[in-house]
């Protein structure tokens, strides 16, 4: 399996080094060059196997023959073990035809986890073989750095440096990461916008002497072995439900647009899926996108969902890339436009392309509030702001079909404050981090400014 630029100005590269590469070296991301196919007898047989199992199978298809089978199936099982319920991504009815997966039961509470897990195993494996240790730089709306820091915390291989918009996250999602103790980690408040983060990312990787110098690599959704993983419960949940003999749809609660590409890449890889519904809230470029056809960013607005608070969608790339017919100089045109002038008019044959998938539906706070106690009044379910905004957006797409899927981001005690306040009920967080708000934090306040923050890498990773 080889893989590519969605830009095309960067040479085929192997898993590996697509993995540990993160973005590839011309800004763009990468993508397979052929989609790996499953036939409907092998996603059948998906209903046979453990998370762990279907888990090896998906990431398997792109990693080809550079990890061995059994050696990829041990890592998914310790992955996924660290998971607090045993089916890793549970389904639970809402209402007749609507179901939500519970993407939550990892160390940090949140989806990201289901990614993070398998991608630091991965990574062990990959930089031990090497003799390499790496740093890792990441950008967070609030999950992925919790995430990436409880996967990554205490190993030997790989440095890792998050950075979050100060003020923009829950106190929750922040002491997930500024709680670590382990010398391999650094955690940065960013005076800015989750957007300036990614924006710093992004110049990072485009400095080749920083990238040398400090083997620079990333983990947001920008690397595929994140989209992957993800893939993986969309399987599982349709499988559960009936799939491939029945269409299941899936509503997505997106800002960064990863979660909502994975379910694309199933789709792509022979899983009938009906409609991927994209819910946003009022930071809603996806939703005006997949309504209107023009990718346009505007000013972030704070909400009760933060990890939605994005005004540029990072995987809206590959999207592109595979929907204008893989015409890499015109996605690289659009996207270095994007960069400038904050919008790309996307080509009618592209938008068409979307639409034969993806819809959008914004969602404002006062909604998301009310379906929260909602909810909880129709069915027993607290649920978090993220999940209230794909909740409130099942409904809004006439065409979306059933049955439908709800992914469901993360555990409402993320966000006690907003959803005591919309349900009346303070959500309790589970045992394993109950002594959270005990914890003394560690971390750095930097300026959104590229190149102090590059300057900070550089003297983490030496230390």
């Amino acid at each position: 399996m080889r893989y590519v630029s969605t830009r095309g100005r960067s040479p085929a590269v192997g898993f590996v080094d697509a993995v540990l590469g993160g973005l590839a070296p011309d800004g763009g991301l990468y993508v397979p060059q052929a989609w790996p196919q499953f036939s409907r007898e092998e996603i059948a047989g998906f209903a046979d196997l453990s998370y762990a199992e279907v888990a090896a199978k998906v990431i398997g298809a792109f990693a080809g023959d550079e990890i061995a089978p059994a050696v990829l199936l041990e890592m998914c099982r310790e992955a996924y073990a660290t998971f607090s319920h045993a089916a890793v991504t549970p389904l639970v009815q809402l209402r007749p035809g609507v179901f939500m997966a519970e993407l939550f039961h990892g160390p940090s509470l949140a989806f990201k986890d289901v990614a993070m897990q398998i991608l630091a195993r991965l990574y062990d494996h990959m930089l031990g073989d090497a003799g390499r240790v790496q740093t890792i730089l990441c950008a967070t709306s609030g999950d992925t750095g919790g995430a990436a820091v409880e996967a990554f915390r205490g190993r030997k291989n790989v440095k890792v440096v998050a950075l979050f918009p100060e003020g923009r996250i829950s106190e929750v999602q922040r002491r997930f990461m500024t709680t670590a103790t382990e010398a391999n980690v650094a955690c940065v408040a960013v005076k800015g916008s989750f957007d300036d983060c990614q924006a710093i990312v992004k110049a990072a990787f485009q400095d080749e002497v920083l990238r040398q110098a400090v083997d620079l690599s990333g983990v947001n959704s920008i690397n595929f072995a994140r989209i992957a993983a993800q893939a993986v419960y969309y399987f599982t949940t349709a499988v559960a439900l009936g799939a491939p003999a029945r269409t299941v749809s899936f509503c997505v609660p997106s800002g960064n647009f990863g979660d909502a590409f994975a379910g694309y890449v199933a789709h792509r890889m022979g899983l009938p899926i009906g409609r991927i519904v994209v819910a946003t809230n009022s930071n809603d470029i996806l939703a005006r996108t997949f309504e209107g056809g023009r990718y346009e960013r505007g000013s972030v607005q704070a909400t009760i969902s933060p990890a939605m608070d994005i005004q540029s969608a990072s995987n809206f790339e590959r999207l592109y890339f595979e929907s204008v017919g893989r015409d890499a100089a015109g996605t690289a045109q659009a996207f270095t436009g994007f960069a400038d002038g904050g919008a790309i008019e996307v080509p009618a044959s592209g938008f068409a392309a979307m639409r034969e998938l993806f819809r959008g539906v914004a969602i404002g706070e006062a909604e998301t509030a009310a379906t929260i106690a909602a909810t909880l009044d129709l069915s027993g379910e607290l649920i978090d702001p993220h999940t209230a905004v794909a909740v409130a957006a099942l409904d809004k797409v006439p065409d979306a079909g059933r049955p439908i899927v709800v992914l469901s981001t993360a555990h409402p005690a993320k966000f006690p404050e907003d959803v005591a306040k919309a349900s009346g009920v303070t959500p309790d967080l589970p045992r394993g981090a109950a002594n959270l708000a005990d914890r003394a934090e560690r971390f750095d306040r930097l300026d959104a400014d590229a190149d102090a923050i590059k300057a900070f890498v550089r003297t983490f990773a030496g230390a």
